[in-house]
Parts: C-alpha cells; structure tokens; sequence
C-alpha cells in the first residue's frame, strides 16, 4: 500500500527537492495532491508529470479556462481554487502526509489543519512554529499525528535526540541534554566589513555559498534571520528554553546541527548540504531510504571549522532570541516585520543594512501580548506588517 502525499508549496525549491525523492519510491509514495499560490503553468506541468488527485492554486479565483487546461492536459487531476482549498487536501482522507513548505504566514492555516487531521506533517513551513508554536504543537497532540522537521538543521536534531515514537519530535529533556547546537554557514556575508554591507544588492544576498534556495530564504540567511527562526522552532519542537538553544557559525555546512548531553557526549549529523537528505529522511522515517544525495566524502573536505556568531554583522539574530524571550505575540511581530523588510529589499525600496532597523521598531512599536488565541496571533501578525510598512516609508523617506 503506497503512501498519499500532499506538497504543499510544489513549484519551490523544497517541493522540487520532494517531488525527486517521491520519485525513487513509486512503490512507497504516490502524490495525492499538489499546490502552488499563482504559478499555474509550472503546476500545470508538475500535474502531467506526476498525476495527482487534486491540484490546488491558492491565490487564484475559480478560472473555468484554467480548469479546462488542467483538465485536458493533466486527465484525472481535479483543479481546486482558493486558499480554502489547501486545508480540504490536506484534511483529506486519502492523504497520509503532508509536506508543509508554503513559504511565510500563508502556509500556517493549512499546517494547523493538516496537525488537527492527525496526519504526518512534514514542516518546512518554519513560520507556522515562529507564529503560532504553541497551537501547532496542541494541534499534533490532540490530532494524534506526527510532526517531522524537514529543516536541515532540526532534522538533524531530531535524528541526535531519542526517538519516543510519540506525536511530535522528541523533547530535548532536562535530565539528559545540555546544550542544542545550531548550525550556520554564514551566508555570503560572513567576513564582509560594515561598509560592504551598506552596498549590498538583492542578488548577492541571493547567492548562498552552500544551498540552492528561494529569494526569501536566502536573505534570511544572509541576515541570519533565518537562524533566528530555527531558534524558536527549536524551542517548539523540542521543549527546550532560549538559554539551551546555541548558534555556531560552519561555513562548510556538512554538521548540520549538535546535541551535547550531561555526560560530555555531543552527538551530530553530518550530510553533504542536500535538501534531499532530511526529506528523506522525513518520508521514510522510521526507516531509511534513497535520497539520491552525493554520499559525504570527509577526506575531500579536509576540514571542519566553526565560530560564534559577530553580533554586529549579525544583529537580527538577537531581534529573535529577543522576541522569544518575551513570549507572547512577540515572534509573530518579529516575523511579519521580517517578511515586509525583506520583501521591500528585494524590491530595492530598502537598504540591506535596514532590514534589521525596520525589525527593532516594529517590536518596539507592537509590544508583545498574551497569545490567547490564534486570531489573536494572525490579529498580531496583521499590526506588525502595517507597522513595518510605515517603518519602510520613513527609512525611504530618510535615505531620498
């Protein structure tokens, strides 16, 4: 009996890593469903190929031409529309797993959904655990279902840990682990002075040494936001505090992430830097199957270093431990001024060097406030990114 899997996000770089490794195991995995936001021509073509149940274009409103090129070209897919359309798939009872890698805040709803349908979620959907950690984790435990982190990063923690076989990733417990470790490479920008820093255009800031990502992504790694994040999904997924959770610079990205236990042990994973590695590792999971990746050569690579974080090159990553130490809304406001900073960037209406600017006055502005409900997390997120915007005119207006 084969596996039912819904990608949500497939025309990225994460649904391209997936859609590979499904494709080494048609005997295992089978896709039910597959969605993009607008990208109709590229899902177009991932349907043909693949043949799902469903597809699914979440920004787009009911097309009666869309629905009859999808229908003669992709025979026996189903075109849905809508963003309501994501959770009917992913609730669906002939899906069995569900890839959440839908960049941002949109891809928080149909990640709860998927957790309260008791389904096996694979979260590569960092900002559903940075918005709403505490719902997404009620949400496994109450649907009954399994969270999987595809991040390189907590997939490796996640392989360091125990496995309880419970419902969501393991807890980092009090009794045995000291310290997580989180990897870093750096980014392209690890060495540059302040004054580089002040030229920096979106395409350098796109050009990740190690990993092939999308544009979001990749400035959040270079910003080491990216790294913020990872450090409050940690705190989520493996029940630990902000104090326990540490960051290391690896320019080399082979040791994806460390656990260190009470007795002096530190037990890590180690990969060439492949997304294909932890989705395999996810899909398979309990077992171990064929990613496809170049196995690791440690005497080609000669050497492994690590160093602690600059903090002046690198001030977004305390804006995050920042935000998770005040608990509350404050992660939610952290990453929907994030978003709006570094879209603006990426449009050239902002400098590099003020993404982090925009950031601290947004949470100085939408101080942090009791989580009591998801509404009042989206209500949170909604503030913050008006807040930023009005940040990104009066930094534009500074630098005319």
């Amino acid at each position: 009996m084969t596996t039912g899997l819904t990608l949500l996000g497939a025309t990225g770089s994460i649904g391209a890593s997936t859609l590979d490794v499904v494709g080494r195991h048609a005997a295992r995995l089978r896709v039910f469903a597959l969605t993009a936001n607008r990208s109709a021509d590229e899902l177009l073509a991932l349907c043909a190929r693949h043949a799902p149940r469903y597809a699914v274009l979440s920004g787009v409103a009911e097309d009666a031409a869309l629905r009859r090129r999808f229908a003669e070209h992709c025979r026996g897919t189903e075109l849905l529309f809508g963003a309501r359309a994501l959770e009917d798939v992913v609730s669906h009872a002939d899906c069995d797993v569900v890839m959440a890698a839908i960049v941002g805040a949109s891809g928080l709803a149909p990640t709860i959904a998927a957790a309260r349908a008791g389904k096996r979620v694979l979260l590569a959907n960092k900002e559903a655990l940075v918005m709403a950690g505490p719902f997404l984790m009620r949400a496994v435990r109450e649907g009954g279902g399994a969270l999987l982190p595809i991040d390189s990063e907590h997939n490796a923690i996640f392989q360091c840990l125990p496995q309880s076989g419970g419902a969501a990733a393991p807890a980092a417990s009090a009794a045995s682990v000291r310290r997580i470790l989180l990897t870093a490479s750096g980014g392209p920008f690890r060495a540059a002075s302040p004054e580089r820093l002040e030229r920096v255009t979106p395409e350098e800031a796109c050009a990740h040494p190690n990993w092939i990502m999308g544009r979001k992504i990749s400035v959040d790694c270079a910003t080491m936001m990216n790294k913020g994040l990872e450090v409050i999904e940690a705190r989520w997924l493996f029940d630990v505090p902000a104090e326990r959770i540490e960051v290391l610079i690896h320019p080399q990205s082979i040791v994806h992430s460390l656990v260190e236990y009470r007795d002096g042990s530190v037990i890590a994973q180690l990969s060439n830097p492949d997304m294909r590695v932890p989705i395999a590792h996810a899909l398979g999971f309990p077992d171990r199957i064929e990613s496809g990746a170049v196995p690791l050569d440690l005497t080609a690579i000669g050497r492994l270093s690590f160093e602690r974080p600059d903090a002046a090159r690198f001030p977004c990553l305390a804006l995050a431990y920042a935000a998770l130490r005040a608990g509350g809304t404050a992660p939610a406001v952290l990453n929907a001024a994030n978003e709006i900073a570094v879209n603006a960037f990426l449009e050239g209406r902002l400098r590099y060097t003020a993404i982090p600017r925009v950031i601290e006055r947004v949470l100085e502005v939408e101080s942090a406030r009791a989580a009591e409900s998801l509404d009042g997390v989206l209500e949170a997120d909604r503030r913050a990114r008006r807040a930023a915007e009005r940040s990104v005119a009066q930094l534009m207006g500074l630098a005319a």
